[in-house]
C-alpha cells in the first residue's frame, strides 16, 4: 500500500515503478486463488485423514485402541463437566468415518462446502475434547470457513460438474 502511494506521487522512476508492478504479477501468480484453494483443501484434509486412518482395524472394523480413547480418555469438556461421551463406540465409528470421508471429498473437491462443513462441526467436537488445542483447533476451523465462503476453486470436480451442467454452453 505504501508503495502504491509512492508509485501514484511519482516519486520512483518509472524502471522501479515496473519492477514493483513485476514483482506484484509474480506474487498474484503464486497466490492464485485456484492455487489458494488447493492448498486449503488438502491442507485441512491431511491432519483429518491422518487421524481418521489410525482408527480402522479392517474394512468398517474399529480398532480396540479407537473404542477404547472414546470410553475411557476422551471427555467433552463442557459446562459442569468433563463428561463421558455418550455411546462411545457409535461416536468413534462416526468420527472414523468422517475423518476418511470428508478428508477423500476435499481432495476430490466434491461436495467440498459440505465436506469443510463436516469437518468445522468434527473441529468444535475436537475443540470440546481436547480445549488445550486451540491453536490448531482454530486453524482448522478457519481453512474450513475459507472453503465453505469461497469454495473449491478450479481445480475441483465441483468445479467440472458445474461446468458440464450448466445450460450455458
Amino acid at each position: 500500500m505504501i508503495a502504491d502511494q509512492r508509485l501514484s506521487a511519482g516519486g520512483n522512476p518509472p524502471a522501479i515503478r515496473l519492477l514493483i508492478e513485476r514483482a506484484n504479477d509474480l506474487v498474484k501468480t503464486i497466490a492464485s486463488p485456484s492455487i489458494v484453494q488447493l492448498v486449503l483443501r488438502v491442507a485441512l484434509a491431511v491432519p483429518f485423514w491422518r487421524s481418521g486412518i489410525l482408527k480402522w482395524g479392517g474394512f468398517l472394523q474399529l480398532n480396540d485402541t479407537a473404542v477404547t480413547l472414546f470410553t475411557d480418555e476422551f471427555m467433552l469438556h463442557l459446562p459442569g463437566g468433563p463428561y463421558h461421551y455418550p455411546a462411545p463406540t457409535v461416536m468413534a465409528f462416526l468420527s472414523g468415518c468422517g475423518e476418511i470421508m470428508f478428508p477423500i471429498l476435499l481432495i476430490l473437491g466434491l461436495g467440498t462446502r459440505f465436506a469443510a462443513l463436516g469437518l468445522l462441526f468434527m473441529t468444535v467436537i475436537v475443540e470440546l475434547t481436547v480445549p488445550d488445542g486451540w491453536p490448531v483447533h482454530i486453524t482448522w476451523a478457519a481453512m474450513a470457513l475459507g472453503i465453505m465462503a469461497y469454495g473449491p476453486g478450479r481445480v475441483a470436480l465441483d468445479h467440472l460438474l458445474g461446468r458440464a451442467l450448466s445450460p450455458e454452453r
